[in-house]
């Protein structure tokens, strides 16, 4: 039962994508094109060298005081895993959260696992992030080549466009199969 006053709020994303992108889109940068440009060059170049200014471009980095995020996805869990939505896996945080009338609950999964972790990471239906399918049945038809395209960014690709540092451990079936060895990408 939901405490008086609180409210429920849906989405199309889980909670944890949900709440990386408001944080994403909360921060006050001035540039709103991404990838950004190239900086433009501020320095001089005379005749001699040592009339010259030089100007090395500030790398981008993430604002003081920016949240740390930290996306977890788990195969095979529905809502009613967690105990924030009746199930035996306690969640405290997610307990709290949803006391409080945050919950994310009208997330579509396509009961694939591929498919489903692209929506999930890119915020966009699987077809439009190319993944219809699992990517070992790849097709080669749109919607299901397995080829996720800059217009569908993933989340770890945004945060490291404003300057987050980013990886991604363990399982990952949404790298092309002629992408992946045991030696990481074949180029």
């Amino acid at each position: 039962m939901r405490k008086a006053g609180s409210r429920v709020r849906t989405t199309s994303v889980t909670v944890l994508f949900a709440t990386a992108l408001a944080l994403v889109a909360a921060m006050a940068w001035a540039q709103d094109v991404l990838p950004r440009p190239p900086a433009k060059f501020k320095g001089e170049v005379q005749l001699k060298a040592k009339e010259s200014k030089p100007d090395f471009p500030k790398p981008v980095t993430a604002p003081p005081g920016a949240p740390n995020i930290l996306l977890i996805l788990t195969d095979d869990v529905g809502f009613g895993a967690t105990s924030a939505f009746g199930g035996p896996i306690q969640t405290p945080t997610f307990d709290r959260l949803a006391r409080e009338g945050l919950r994310y609950n009208q997330f579509h999964t396509t009961a694939l696992c591929s498919p489903t972790r692209a929506a999930l990471i890119t915020g966009r239906n699987h077809h439009s992030a190319r993944t219809g399918v699992i990517m070992e049945a790849a097709t080669g038809y749109d919607g299901y080549n397995s080829l996720q395209g800059p217009e569908t960014a993933t989340i770890g690709q945004i945060l490291r466009y404003y300057g987050y540092a980013t990886s991604w451990f363990g399982k990952n079936l949404n790298v092309q199969d002629s992408e992946s060895s045991q030696a990481g990408p074949p180029h």
